[in-house]
């Protein structure tokens, strides 16, 4: 099976930046010590107000089911969308 990717885009109420920047960088940093086979997994502040993105890419559909079935995206992922306004955008990418 082929690499997976994609970017996923959001809204994050403005009075829970500061906690959603910090539920962000603890599953980011979870995921680059304990997920090798997710390539890429880093989240970006958009320019424009109160929005980010995050940036995913699996070496597989496997390596994506075991981020996805992951104790610490079970345990953090419900903290990221409680300061969501709205949910995410998400929009897969295919190498040429």
């Amino acid at each position: 099976m082929s690499k997976i990717t994609f970017i996923a885009r959001m809204t994050c109420k403005r009075e829970q930046e500061a906690e959603f920047v910090r539920h962000c960088r603890a599953l980011q940093d979870y995921v680059r010590a304990n997920e090798p086979d997710t390539l890429l997994y880093e989240f970006y502040r958009l320019r424009e107000p109160n929005r980010f993105a995050v940036l995913e890419s699996f070496r597989d559909e496997a390596a994506e089911h075991r981020h996805m079935n992951s104790k610490a995206l079970a345990e953090i992922a419900p903290k990221i969308a409680a300061c969501l306004d709205g949910t995410w955008e998400r929009e897969y990418f295919d190498a040429l």
